[in-house]
């Protein structure tokens, strides 16, 4: 159980020795156990009712915020810092000949000053096909959508990963600003993990803090990627990106993805409201993807697969394209995010 302490008492050193993480994932697996990937695993967590699960009607809108939110201390179990070969930004992972995977992530980011939504269709979605999918919580929304963070992390096709505090640039904060940034997430993650404890969940493979870690805007520094991998993160990014807050509708948006993947994929999107059409598409893509020979897996079962491909710095499609979502963090702009 978490320890809870008030947070005047904690320093910028006892945060950092807080967040040490728990990952030593094999960057290689046989090939023959990948189709035991590709096999569909539970429907739902069963410690949730089928109607607490299912969307609600405008819980998708993005909102204004009324008050702050607050965050207790927690503290969280030692963990080590990642391997060496696997720090850095994970942009895809190379899988054996013939092994056709790819992993679907959706950002559930949250900025403060808003409520972000939940995009409960896109899930009702995934569950009902019983497809895996990684989603990266930002600790703001997990604290104010406490009910579905925890049913998330309780579902055994999905896993969660941390998003940051408030979807802050982390090439452009520093010090104990963007520590706090990743720490707090990890501290709401804990949090959401005792509410799906105290609503009966089983949670022997969720762990105590998240293994995977992603940048908002993509965009990273040399002292951001050092801490998030000191302290136990995956920094993973993507070789799709959805575009799905752009507005291009479904049937393109799906068609799009279709000739980006390619096994080993791992494809950005968005649950938070912020998505645009995103559930849609879905429904064209994993079919279109299954009559392809994929299968669909969590990133860690992805990076289990095969070997994970490595980049020393953050970037979307290419190095550098993410230098204007910089700018605007450092001058104060503000831009309709894809990533």
């Amino acid at each position: 159980m978490p320890l809870f302490l008030p947070r005047p008492f904690r320093s910028a050193r006892a945060r950092r020795a807080a967040a040490t993480g728990l990952l030593a994932l094999a960057c290689a697996v046989p090939a023959a156990i990948a189709p035991a990937l590709i096999a569909p695993a539970h429907a739902a967590p069963a410690c949730y009712a089928p109607d607490a699960l299912r969307a609600r009607a405008g819980e998708e809108i993005v909102r204004r915020a009324s008050a702050p939110v607050s965050l207790p201390d927690v503290r969280l179990p030692p963990a080590q810092p990642v391997p060496a070969a696997l720090s850095g930004s994970i942009r895809r992972v190379d899988l054996p000949a013939g092994v056709k995977l790819v992993a679907l992530t959706f950002d559930l980011c949250e900025a403060s000053g808003e409520v972000s939504g939940y995009d409960g269709a896109l899930v009702d979605y995934l569950r009902a096909e019983k497809v895996p999918a990684t989603f990266f919580g930002g600790g703001k929304w997990m604290v104010s959508h406490p009910d579905r963070a925890a049913q998330i992390l309780a579902d055994p096709i999905f896993e969660m990963g941390n998003h940051t505090w408030s979807h802050a640039n982390l090439a452009v904060k520093t010090g104990d600003a963007m520590s706090r940034q990743v720490d707090d997430a990890d501290t709401a993650f804990a949090l959401t993990r005792a509410t799906a404890a105290q609503a009966g969940c089983m949670l022997e493979k969720v762990p105590a803090r998240p293994a995977l870690f992603r940048f908002p805007y993509g965009s990273c520094s040399v002292e951001s990627m050092g801490h998030v991998n000191e302290t136990g993160h995956l920094a993973i990014q993507w070789d799709v990106d959805s575009a799905d807050p752009a507005f291009l509708g479904a049937s393109l948006m799906a068609q799009n993805m279709l000739r980006a993947i390619r096994p080993g994929s791992i494809v950005l999107m968005h649950a938070n409201g912020r998505g645009k059409h995103t559930a849609e598409a879905l429904r064209q893509l994993i079919p279109a993807l299954r009559a392809k020979g994929y299968g669909f897996v969590t990133v860690s079962d992805l990076i289990a697969a095969g070997k994970p491909v490595v980049a020393s710095t953050c970037y979307s499609e290419r190095p550098g394209d993410t230098r204007v979502y910089d700018e605007a963090a450092r001058t104060g702009r503000h831009i309709l995010s894809r990533p």
